[in-house]
């Protein structure tokens, strides 16, 4: 019998995601891979993966399977309701589905993200070395669509491992919460193109996320944050990272996200840590963040920060 699933509905977007094709941003080439790797991690642990495997992320649930085998499937990441052919199952836990069985996942309460993982990974052609979709560059595979058969790898059954829950690593991947997000960061490598009023005003204000945010990056609405020149100098383009806040010349930040351009002209007053990218990469159009920089040993005393402790 054939390794596949056949999926039903895919909702508003579903991509193929690994953890990315890292090692090609000297061809402007993107890292890409799932926008929040913890919960992509461990939803690929939780069927016996390699972390580094390919899975589904669904944008706002939505998402309708059918088994043509025998695998074992977990859904992680925005709380969502769950099913396999119509019973509640538990999310963030391996469960069996028999040929022909359907998996479900509504629409999440809360969150943006939700990942699908199934024993043997998605088995999609790579490019450059991963089964992402990049949807800046456009390498890697398309979004996936209704009644599209997707192939899975094989389970080595030396490590297969058992449904008992006690023998499964649930290890630490909080979904996404509901209410104000931190988002943790530290200082740099541009911060000194700001003011220190402009420094204060990225620490201590509730940013709103703008509903043009995408995988490329997170858009923020607040104060305009001043530059010491008064924007008017130029800036060579420089290497980007996953995470990096960069100011526009409205003085607006973006934050870079798993899709960014490998090089950007903006200076980058700040660069939020991995996990805070994963909480980034959960955050609707409308949800509120504040941004916490820290001072690293021997750089610039930390301004103020109000508000959140």
């Amino acid at each position: 019998m054939s390794r596949e699933i056949q999926l039903l509905a895919t909702g508003m977007r579903t991509l193929v995601e690994d953890l990315g094709r890292a090692g090609y941003a000297h061809l402007g080439v993107p890292t890409a891979g799932a926008a929040d790797r913890a919960v992509h991690r461990l939803a690929q642990r939780l069927v016996g993966n390699d972390e580094s495997s390919a899975g589904l992320e669904c944008l706002l649930g939505g998402l309708a399977l059918r088994a043509r085998c025998h695998t074992i499937v977990a859904v992680t990441g925005a709380p969502a309701a769950v099913t396999i052919d119509g019973s509640a199952v538990a999310s963030a836990r391996p469960h069996a589905l028999a040929p022909g069985q359907v998996l479900e996942v509504g629409e999440p309460t809360h969150g943006l993200l939700v990942y699908v993982a199934l024993a043997g990974g998605v088995d999609v052609a790579p490019a450059l070395g991963s089964r992402s979709r990049d949807t800046l560059s456009g390498i890697g595979p398309d979004a996936v669509q209704p009644d599209q058969v997707l192939r899975l790898g094989e389970v080595d059954p030396a490590s297969a491992r058992s449904l008992q829950p006690d023998a499964w690593p649930l290890a630490a991947a909080a979904a996404p919460g509901e209410g104000l997000v931190r988002l943790d960061a530290t200082w740099g490598p541009r911060d000194d193109w700001f003011t220190p009023a402009a420094r204060e005003t990225l620490a201590s204000t509730t940013w709103t996320v703008r509903d043009d945010s995408d995988r490329v990056g997170t858009r923020l609405a607040g104060p305009a944050l001043e530059r010491v020149d008064g924007g008017a100098g130029e800036l060579a383009s420089e290497g980007m990272v996953r995470g990096a806040v960069q100011v526009t010349r409205a003085g607006l930040p973006v934050v870079f996200g798993v899709d960014h351009p490998t090089t950007g002209g903006y200076p980058v007053v700040a660069v939020l840590d991995p996990r805070s990218c994963d909480r980034l990469a959960q955050c609707r159009p409308g949800d509120q963040v504040v941004i916490r920089p820290r001072t690293l040993p021997g750089s610039r005393a930390p301004v103020k920060q109000a508000g959140l402790k």
